[in-house]
């Protein structure tokens, strides 16, 4: 589900979107956050569609497609419109986003192919009547406190010579110049630095937390996978920026200054409000200079036959 790269200190653990949130954060009130989600994946939907050209080479007509850890759809769906011969679940443990996510594939008449299911990953998988051909986990793996048993249950799940798609790691989003006129310059910088020490307590604090080399084409060999590609999708939407992109960027700065303040300096704590004020000419909402540049980064790996 948020993003900031994988990191987010509210928001969701859904991996299609930018901002996370995760199962001892309880106060996250799952359809509240829908829109929000949805508003987001909606405008990574060509960075989604240009990877799902990239898997549809090495996975042309899969019969089955899952979204493990797809919050409210968005991207499942598109799985579905992509890939029109294939069934697409969407596995989540939100109910209420899975109920967005089968609203959203009643909406664009392919309610037919889809279907969902309830649950904690990896055991929800379980509940599929039959392994995956192509298996999308974008920023859900970093949620699980063992990701090396999590990627094994994925694999699991996977048809003989079926695909393994992992989204994660990539860059944290830019959105503003070095120097933006007011405050100390390379404020994103240490944001992103704040965001790093967060996602690390983030990981320490998961049930069963295991610490792990981020080296994803070795994870997946232990899976029993075999490796076959890498590719890193862009999010490039150049300045001035539109309505869509500017709520995204204050979607961002919001998280980061609600769930991260504390660790900014006052000076840094003062930007950020400036940042967010409407009626500042210095505001993400109104600067000539705001733009998205993002990038994700996808794995691909095949169960032996």
């Amino acid at each position: 589900m948020a993003h900031d790269h994988h990191h987010a200190p509210t928001g969701h653990a859904h991996g299609q979107t930018h901002g996370h949130a995760h199962g001892h954060e309880t106060d996250i009130d799952w359809a509240e956050m829908g829109p929000v989600l949805e508003s987001q994946a909606e405008l990574l939907a060509p960075l989604y569609r240009e990877a799902m050209g990239w898997l549809a080479e090495e996975s042309p007509e899969p019969g089955l497609i899952v979204d493990a850890g797809s919050g409210p759809g968005v991207v499942a769906c598109l799985f579905a419109e992509e890939f029109p011969g294939a069934r697409v679940a969407a596995v989540d443990g939100s109910g209420p986003l899975l109920e967005r996510a089968r609203e959203r594939a009643e909406r664009l008449g392919v309610a037919g192919r889809f279907t969902t299911v309830t649950g904690e990953l990896p055991e929800a998988l379980d509940e599929l009547d039959r392994p995956a051909d192509l298996l999308w986990a974008s920023r859900s793996l970093h949620h699980l406190g063992d990701q090396r048993a999590g990627l094994a249950a994925f694999a699991q799940r996977i048809a003989p010579g079926g695909t393994l798609a992992l989204l994660e790691g990539g860059l944290p989003a830019r959105y503003l110049p070095r120097d933006i006129g007011i405050g100390r310059p390379g404020l994103q910088s240490r944001l992103n630095a704040v965001e790093e020490e967060w996602f690390s307590r983030m990981r320490a604090e998961l049930p069963g937390a295991v610490t792990e080399t981020e080296d994803w084409p070795a994870l997946l060999t232990a899976a029993g996978l075999k490796p076959t590609r890498t590719r890193t999708f862009l999010l490039d939407l150049p300045a001035p920026a539109d309505e869509a992109a500017r709520g995204y960027a204050a979607a961002y700065f919001t998280r980061l200054r609600d769930g991260l303040g504390d660790a900014l300096d006052a000076e840094d704590r003062a930007t950020l409000d400036r940042l967010l004020d409407p009626a500042d000419p210095a505001g993400v909402h109104q600067r000539t200079d705001l733009f998205v540049l993002d990038a994700y980064t996808v794995y691909t790996a095949v169960r032996p036959v």
